[in-house]
């Protein structure tokens, strides 16, 4: 990651901060918000002077034409504070570059990697009381970017905002979960934008992963399009799965999304001298691995848990458990990669990033 130029950030104070309110030991993710957050209007064709200011409602024309065309993108980032009270960001490089991708790939104008990277620092320098230290506290960082022009013409707008906002969370843990492998609804196509983080792909999801629940599952194992033969991702994770003491994974494609957590939990397996065989991988094998006994795990990988074990998976009309291992892959590599985060390890690769 390259040294940023500053730019001139607009900063408008709060007379008072809400921190007071909050209750910081029964947080539910993604509900409570800081006290400012970080806006950029891009209009006449280049982006403005960022700002800086209290957090907020928007105001939208009603035919502001994310509304109608569904021009969305955003991504998920996290702060973390070490035992000496420094603030760290993990690799942002990745995150920046990946809202960039996918505002392309919806024909939005790409944001300028110094308003990105000079707005975060000065956004979260703001913000520091809310960073709590403690293994598992956290800043959640949602930067997002939609269309704002006022218009329902079919077409790509012309005006668009950039925010960033920023929500405290704990610990995240919510059990091992049981997974539906997919059969009929798919998360993406070839040629489509299922490596987007784009609106439109999550609330897609919404519906199947209902359907799964009213069978008894939390999430669902999406598999490709064309065939359903091949597992893909776990409801908005990258999925793994430790066959032996092997862990497998599906390459990243314009179907599946190149997840910050997945390449750095390849990296560490790597480091280790695991074997993380990146293929295309059989609904069938897994099936196969998981009656004869060699399926040891399976785990979802993400920003917001880190890493989510899978205790059990149904595929037509079969359920297959999964028994705990002692020796977990989930459990180490989640411990090795928060140690990172959290500045209580070495960082070999370079990615803890101080603010």
């Amino acid at each position: 990651m390259k040294n940023v130029v500053p730019q001139t950030i607009k900063i408008t104070k709060t007379n008072e901060s809400k921190i007071g309110q909050v209750d910081f030991e029964n947080l539910s993710f993604g509900k409570v918000f800081t006290d400012y957050m970080f806006v950029c209007d891009y209009v006449n064709g280049k982006w403005q002077t960022p700002e800086i200011v209290p957090y907020s409602p928007l105001t939208l024309d009603p035919s502001a034409r994310v509304f109608h065309y569904g021009q969305a993108v955003f991504e998920g980032m996290k702060a973390y504070k070490d035992d000496n009270g420094d603030a760290f960001l993990f690799r942002p490089d990745e995150n920046f570059k990946r809202i960039n991708k996918s505002s392309a790939r919806l024909a939005m104008p790409e944001f300028p990697e110094d308003y990105f990277f000079n707005g975060l620092n000065t956004l979260l320098k703001l913000e520091d009381q809310w960073i709590k230290p403690g293994f598992g506290n956290s800043l959640y960082i949602r930067p997002f970017a939609i269309a704002t022009q006022a218009s329902v013409s079919a077409s790509e707008a012309d005006e668009y905002k950039f925010l960033i906002i920023c929500s405290p969370a704990q610990s995240y843990y919510s059990g091992d979960v049981s997974v539906l492998v997919a059969e009929e609804y798919s998360r993406s196509a070839n040629g489509g934008i299922g490596y987007a983080k784009a609106a439109g792909n999550y609330a897609a999801q919404f519906y199947p992963t209902n359907l799964a629940k009213q069978e008894g599952y939390q999430q669902i194992i999406w598999t490709d399009a064309d065939t359903h033969q091949y597992m893909e991702e776990a409801g908005t994770m990258n999925v793994f799965f430790r066959v032996n003491d092997s862990l497998l994974t599906a390459p990243t494609s314009d179907r599946i999304l190149d997840g910050v957590t997945r390449k750095s939990l390849i990296a560490l397996a790597e480091k280790e001298g695991i074997t993380v065989d990146v293929r295309p991988v059989k609904v069938s094998e897994i099936v196969e691995a998981a009656k004869d006994g060699s399926l040891k795990e399976i785990f979802g990988a993400g920003t917001a848990a880190v890493v989510s074990p899978v205790k059990a998976f149904g595929y037509s009309g079969e359920h297959y458990e999964l028994q705990k291992q002692e020796n977990s892959y989930a459990d180490h590599f989640k411990k090795a990669l928060m140690d990172i985060q959290y500045n209580k390890a070495e960082d070999p690769f370079g990615w803890r990033y101080k603010i």
